[in-house]
């Protein structure tokens, strides 16, 4: 049936009941209805031309099997469906169930930007990605819910394989690389793991890799550098690492949100991602509702593999930066990433000079201190002084060589030693002196996730912490965490990566906690100078009725907070690990308890 045809059908089944109306009554309504009349058919006629495109695009997908091999399968063009039934004036937007293969467009498969009220259904709906690039933006959005999507990548973003030989020094490994995974000209050096080859779960932490030969299209040998008894890798051990197919142009992350109000994601499922899963940053009040990353199933997997995926995502799950107000990350999922599961943060920024109420900083990126924001001061040495408020904010050049000679001294990420991630200046006026030597550090305290939540979520088996904290006035309840190779639940500012901040109203409540390989709750706060923080840079810090089992000791070590509280928590079956915690070591302390506290002071 052509469009011009149904059309009319459309038409003469309303003509049919005009009739009923009085014609009086039609007379002197015609001229009203008329303009409303072809609004509603040119909507008619954009949403039929939807309706038979989609139809087409489906049948033509439906013999799509998103392989690496074999003749190329139709692909859909999910972002005209979704522009042409918004240009239609549809607010809620029903997307065909299928599987599609879908093609990016500038280093994205598809974005939303500048949405507002709006809800898309795509329960039954996997976009498989054909490049490692960006899956998915949402962009300067309100009020908009996404639902039921599901991610994967064909060909995928890691590869892996089998170690074959290992040289005497154990620093090079022959490695051969499965079938159905990307190929040697593929891999790229990023997040390079080692698995046992029986369980499989993680041999050591990741590797650093220092030089990568493609020996033919499935054997690689890679180089890592390291004294000996750090390379504990076995002959027949699984690894893998990344890998990047994207002729393009590649961009990060599988979900990027920024700019946005009330956004949510719910039932939206990863099964994989060229670094991290979601990431949202400058957003405000995000829902994550049952959203779940895995290493998808052999069974489920449309690409016949010679193995099975041992990795879901290359680097973080869920990772939140500058938001308003925090996110909501309820009953989610996440496993097997090659980093944390969650972290919520800010950025701090460093101060060079203070005189009288003004600041010399250097902006992390860019300065997002705006003028009447709360602001955290934190000094060289980690105490944390009275909040401030920014009174302005003014540019005041660039990084000053003396100012790069301090930095290359620090303990700092490499672009920030360097000077690169810090080379922009500003004056900092805040609404009070404050006394501050070169190295502390501020930060807005009004964009750093504050009021998040984090609850009865499912996390672990992953390389790294489990759910990691920089905020405020939030909850961490009813989760699950279960082989998190560091620390289950931390909270922490960190100087290193210059991630904000510190932590005021947190409840810590009814966690259950297996097999972690570090500290299982762990907050703490640090200076620059590497010493443990005084009291007070946490405030009102609550941890109770969690358990803990499977972990090493102690189970929940706390320091530099005041008006903690700690009870009324299962803690047992110790791990055969006895190593001194690195903070029990700085603070004198030899003696591993089931709970250590350090600098603290109880609630009364």
């Amino acid at each position: 049936m052509r469009v011009t045809d149904f059309t009319a059908t459309c038409v003469q089944s309303h003509d049919a009941f005009v009739p009923s109306t009085p014609a009086r009554h039609i007379a002197r309504m015609g001229e009203s209805i008329r303009p409303r009349m072809t609004i509603l058919l040119s909507r008619l006629v954009h949403s039929v031309k939807v309706l038979l495109s989609a139809i087409a695009l489906i049948a033509a997908g439906s013999c799509c099997h998103a392989g690496t091999t074999g003749s190329a399968p139709a692909t859909f063009d999910l972002q005209r469906f979704i522009n042409e039934s918004l240009n239609s004036g549809a607010r809620r937007i029903v997307v065909p169930p299928g599987r599609y293969r879908v093609l990016p467009q500038h280093s994205q498969h598809l974005v939303l930007r500048g949405l507002k009220d709006v809800e898309i259904i795509t329960d039954g709906v996997e976009m498989v990605c054909t490049e490692t690039t960006r899956a998915l933006t949402i962009s300067r959005c309100t009020n908009v819910v996404l639902r039921g999507l599901t991610i994967d990548y064909d060909p995928l973003p890691f590869t892996q394989g089998r170690i074959t030989a290992i040289s005497p020094d154990r620093k090079t490994y022959d490695v051969e690389l499965f079938d159905g995974y990307p190929d040697a000209s593929m891999v790229r050096n990023f997040k390079y793991e080692v698995f046992r080859p029986d369980t499989p779960a993680l041999r050591c932490e990741d590797r650093d890799v220092s030089r990568i030969e493609t020996l033919d299209s499935r054997h690689l040998r890679l180089t890592c550098p390291g004294s000996h008894d750090r390379h504990p890798e076995q002959v027949s051990d699984l690894i893998v690492i990344g890998a990047e197919y994207a002729p393009h142009g590649s961009i990060p992350h599988a979900v990027e949100c920024s700019n946005n109000a009330n956004v949510r994601l719910e039932n939206v499922t990863l099964f994989g991602s060229n670094c991290f899963g979601f990431l949202e940053y400058n957003c405000d009040g995000s829902v994550y509702l049952r959203c779940r990353i895995d290493r998808r199933p052999p069974d489920d997997d449309p690409v016949k593999r010679a193995s099975a995926r041992l990795r879901s995502l290359d680097a973080d799950a869920y990772h939140s930066k500058h938001a308003i107000k925090g996110p909501s990350y309820i009953e989610c999922s996440a496993r097997f990433m090659g980093d944390d599961c969650i972290n919520i943060c800010g950025d701090y920024h460093m101060v060079m000079a203070a005189q009288g109420r003004s600041l010399r900083v250097l902006a992390k990126g860019q300065m997002n201190i705006q003028p009447g924001d709360p602001v955290e001061v934190v000094l060289y040495s980690g105490e944390r002084l009275p909040d401030a408020v920014a009174v302005a904010v003014e540019p005041a050049g660039s990084i000053h060589d003396d100012e790069k000679a301090f930095l290359a001294r620090q303990p700092l990420d490499a672009n920030l030693k360097s000077g690169r991630g810090l080379g922009n200046a500003f004056t900092v006026t805040l609404d009070r002196e404050v006394a501050m030597a070169r190295g502390g550090i501020l930060c807005s305290a009004r964009r750093v996730g504050n009021n998040f939540v984090v609850r009865n979520c499912s996390f672990g088996f992953n390389r790294s912490r489990g759910i990691l904290i920089k905020a405020s006035h939030g909850e961490i309840t009813g989760n699950r965490l279960e082989g998190c190779w560091m620390s289950a639940i931390l909270v922490s500012p960190e100087y290193w990566w210059l991630e904000a901040g510190s932590s005021t109203d947190l409840y810590i409540t009814g966690n259950t906690i297996l097999n972690c390989g570090s500290i299982p709750i762990c907050v703490e706060a640090s200076g620059g100078n590497g010493s443990v923080a005084p009291a007070g840079a946490h405030r009102n810090i609550a941890i109770s009725s969690n358990t803990i089992t499977g972990s090493a000791m102690p189970a929940i070590l706390v320091t530099s907070t005041a008006d903690l509280r700690v009870g009324q928590n299962t803690l047992g079956q110790w791990s055969d690990s006895h190593e001194l915690p690195d903070l029990m070591r700085r603070s004198g302390l030899e003696e591993l308890a089931p709970v250590v506290k350090i600098h603290c002071l109880e609630h009364n």
